[in-house]
C-alpha cells in the first residue's frame, strides 16, 4: 500500500496541474528529477518557463500549505530549475517560480490558491 502522505501529494499535484492548465499554462514536465531534487511541475506561460512547487494539506490546522516553501526550499528549487534550464538549453528564456497551495479535506472540492511569481531565486 502506498504512503498516504505521498498519495495526498500526488493528488495535489494533479489538481494543481489541472487548475493551471485551465488558466492557459502548458505542461512541460511533471515530477522532474534532478541530482539536487525534484520540481513538481514545469509549465509554460507563453514564453515564460514556470517552475511550480505544489504544497498539499488536509487542513490548515497547523499552518498554510504555502508556508512550507521556506528559504532553504527556495534555494533547492532554484538549483533544480538551473539544472532543468541547462539541460533543455533554455537559459535564455524568462522564468518564474510559482507556488500552488491545495487543501484537500475529506468533504467537498479542494481549495486551491495560486501564488504566481511567489519568490525570486535566492542568490
Amino acid at each position: 500500500m502506498a504512503d498516504p502522505r505521498r498519495q495526498l501529494g500526488l493528488e495535489g499535484e494533479r489538481v494543481a496541474e489541472t487548475f493551471l492548465r485551465r488558466r492557459g499554462l502548458k505542461t512541460v514536465a511533471r515530477a522532474y528529477a534532478t541530482p539536487v531534487g525534484e520540481i513538481d511541475l514545469v509549465m509554460r506561460d507563453g514564453a515564460t518557463v514556470v517552475f511550480v512547487e505544489v504544497k498539499t494539506r488536509r487542513d490548515r490546522q497547523w499552518a498554510e500549505p504555502q508556508d512550507a516553501v521556506s528559504r532553504p526550499k527556495q534555494r533547492k528549487l532554484a538549483r533544480c530549475a538551473a539544472w532543468f534550464l541547462e539541460r533543455q538549453r533554455w537559459t535564455d528564456r524568462p522564468c518564474r517560480f510559482d507556488v500552488v497551495a491545495v487543501v484537500r479535506s475529506e468533504q467537498g472540492a479542494p481549495e486551491i490558491e495560486h501564488f504566481p511569481d511567489a519568490f525570486l531565486p535566492p542568490r
